[in-house]
Order: structure tokens, then sequence, then C-alpha cells
């Protein structure tokens, strides 16, 4: 962990005015803005609320910290252990590799020349498992086992609802694709994701997509065991799956990412309210166009990224929510627009706009987690249980995993 004084979120924080605390400790209205900001104690409660889930589910939690992508996140997940987890880039492996985990899936289909970097984790002693959906992907992985004299774990990816990639389960492809890897005495699991859960917009439709997601899984291990083909690993999971999942029978693990931070979009669907999200931006007003209705901030797509995943759902919520500095929400205020360093805050329903005088301090609740988060170098840390100040005080400050 590093104290704020060590951050580097794309600026060097400076202090704004007499608004550090009497011990000199710094709170959100003294670091030049844009900055993510993340509230530790509802990362908790997230965290809390899905472990108790797939606990009475009686499967292993795998979480995925490709949205974080942050050691002193990933932390929180198992109450302090190094326990099993999910990433989306070799980088995010290696650097928790170096943080000492040792129980890594990379979730994207693998790339033959990416092998190399698997296999110097494997002699690390880490067990890293590869994903593919293809009799190619299994001969490059084959072949590499055996050259290196170490079998690469692998799961076969299943697609559960055409989402992107993977194999059908009753796709002639999936047991020659697991023979591939029997014969190179490569371990072969089988892994889907229900992509398109995230447009259910009902409880019923959630509960489906989870059900199905369960269904394809377990039907496609079925099928290579029946071919005398052993899989170790019935792995499943999305943020609104792993939520909405009441039976996992057949399934070893449940994967889910997003939920530590949750967003616009996962309250937009029903699987976490507003109060929820733990991520936001802070942006200060610079300028105002009352003539078309605008006050304008120095946060734009460059800190929330263009990420408009509400716009589909039933209540557009544009680039994001505003809410104040303590995190309330400015009734009715969206922001609407946004170009690459400036933001535009327009007033629902043409209700009238809020005096927000040049200088204030606004936080932008996001759409989308992972592609927030993305835009910056790490998290200012603050706790909302632990003061009641209009004006937070930081906590700490967390490095982000970065590169591929």
């Amino acid at each position: 962990m590093n104290t704020p004084a060590d951050a580097t979120s794309g600026n060097s924080p400076q202090k704004h005015g007499s608004s550090s605390t009497s011990d000199g400790r710094r709170t959100l209205a003294d670091l030049d803005t844009p900055f993510v900001v993340v509230d530790v104690s509802k990362v908790r409660r997230n965290i809390a609320r899905l472990a108790t889930h797939a606990g009475a589910l009686g499967v292993a939690l795998r979480p995925h910290v490709k949205t974080a992508k942050s050691l002193d996140v990933a932390a929180l997940l198992h109450d302090g252990a190094l326990g099993p987890v999910t990433v989306s880039t070799l980088a995010e492996a290696e650097a928790f590799a170096d943080g000492g985990y040792t129980d890594i899936t990379y979730a994207v289909g693998i790339d033959p020349h990416k092998l190399p970097r698997v296999l110097a984790l494997l002699h690390r002693g880490v067990t890293l498992s590869v994903l593919l959906d293809s009799t190619e992907q299994a001969e490059h992985v084959a072949d590499a086992s055996r050259a290196a004299g170490v079998p690469i774990p692998a799961l076969i990816e299943i697609d559960c609802d055409g989402h992107r990639g993977g194999v059908t389960p009753d796709a002639p492809e999936l047991v020659r694709i697991g023979r591939v890897l029997h014969a190179a005495h490569c371990p072969t699991g089988v892994l889907t994701h229900a992509g398109e859960s995230y447009f259910a917009y009902t409880d019923e439709e959630l509960r489906r997509a989870a059900k199905n997601e369960r269904d394809c899984a377990v039907d496609a291990a079925e099928r290579l065991r029946a071919a005398g083909l052993p899989v170790t690993t019935v792995s499943v999971g999305s943020t609104p799956t792993a939520h909405a999942a009441d039976d996992l029978t057949g399934v070893t693990e449940l994967r889910a990412g997003n939920y530590v931070f949750f967003d616009l979009v996962m309250a937009g669907i029903g699987v976490c309210s507003v109060d929820d999200l733990a991520l936001s931006v802070v942006v200060t007003v610079i300028g105002h166009r009352p003539e078309r209705g605008w006050i304008m901030t120095d946060g734009g797509w460059m800190a929330m990224s263009r990420d408009r995943g509400t716009s589909v759902q039933a209540q557009d919520q544009g680039y994001g929510l505003v809410t104040d500095l303590a995190g309330n929400l400015v009734p009715g205020l969206v922001m609407t627009a946004a170009s690459q360093e400036h933001g535009t805050l327009t007033a629902r329903d043409g209700a009238p706009l809020p005096e927000l005088p040049i200088g204030t301090r606004l936080r932008i609740l996001p759409n989308h987690a992972c592609a927030t988060a993305a835009q910056h170098r790490g998290y200012h840390v603050v706790d909302s249980t632990r003061t009641a100040l209009a004006v937070p005080e930081i906590q700490d400050y967390w490095e982000r995993v970065t590169g591929w």
C-alpha cells in the first residue's frame, strides 16, 4: 500500500486551500482533478455479499481481478489469504504471481506467442490455467507442454449464449480438443461466461441466464467425461449470474469481477443499488453555459471512458450520475456528454440546474467500473463509515496493474 502522498494518478497531487484535516491528512478537496476514488467500506460489503452467496451454493469463488487490477483490492477478497483469482492479461498474472498468488486462471483465449510467459510462471510454481476453444490452440498448448516437460493446465471455453468465444456443449470440436490436451497430459476443464446476462433486465431473466450458464458448462463436462476424458474444473460466472444463481450442482467454481466496485450498468439490471457503487471520479466545475443548460467540468472521457453501457437500458444514465463529495446524489444531475477533457452536466427532464459555482468538487458514478478504472493509475481510498465529514479524508492509495 502507498500513502496518498505517493499517488500518481496522472498528475502530482497538490493541496488546494485549507481543506486538509487538522493532522495534515488530505481530503477529496486537496488533489488536482480528475482522479478516481474507491470507498473501501462499500468494497468490503460487496465482497462479503458474494462470498456469502457462493458459500451457500457450496462452490469455490475465483474472483476476476480485471476490474480493480489491484493487489490491495485482491487482499480483501479471501479474508487476507492468497486465494484463487482470474486474470485477463498476463501482466496481471505476473503481478499477482509476484504478490504470492499461485492459483491463477488466464481467462482470455491463448495466443501461442504468449506460451513462453505461461511456462515461465509454471516454472515458478504458479498453477496458471489457459483458455482455448479450438484444436489449433490445443495443439499449440500440447506441443509447448511436451517440449517444456511441463503440463499446461487448459480450460476449454464453452459458448453458452453466443456472446463471444467458445464451442457449444454439443459441438464435435469439444471432444477433439479434449483428446488433444489429454494426450499431452494437460489437466483439462471447462469454463463459460454468460456475457448476454448483462442485457437481462428482470430477476427471472437473470435466473434463466444463470441456469443456462450452469447447464451448458455441466453438459460440456459430462460429454468429455463420457468420452473417457477427465475434467478437473467446471467454471462459470459473470457478475449478474453469480448473484442470480440458485443451483450450481456440478460446478466447481464461480467467477465474477465487477462486483467489487459495481457500476450503473449493474444497478440498471438490478444486481445492485446505486448506493453499492464503490468507484467514482472526482471532477471540478470549470464553467457554465446557462443558455444551453450545461455545467462544464474538467472530467471528460479520458477520466470516465467512452463506455455508454446504460444507453440500452430503460434509464440512460449518460456518462454517469453526479454526487457531492460526501457521495450524496445531486438530484436529477447527469453527465450527458464528454469530450477528451471536458464533461457536460445537464439536468434531467428539463429541471433547473443546481447552483454549482466554479471550483465546486463533484463525484461521478460511472457506467462501467472496469473501463473507468482503466483510465487511472491508482485509487485514492476513502471509507464512508469512518467519518461524517462532508469532505471525506483520503485513507490510502492503491496502485493498479497496467499493460498486457
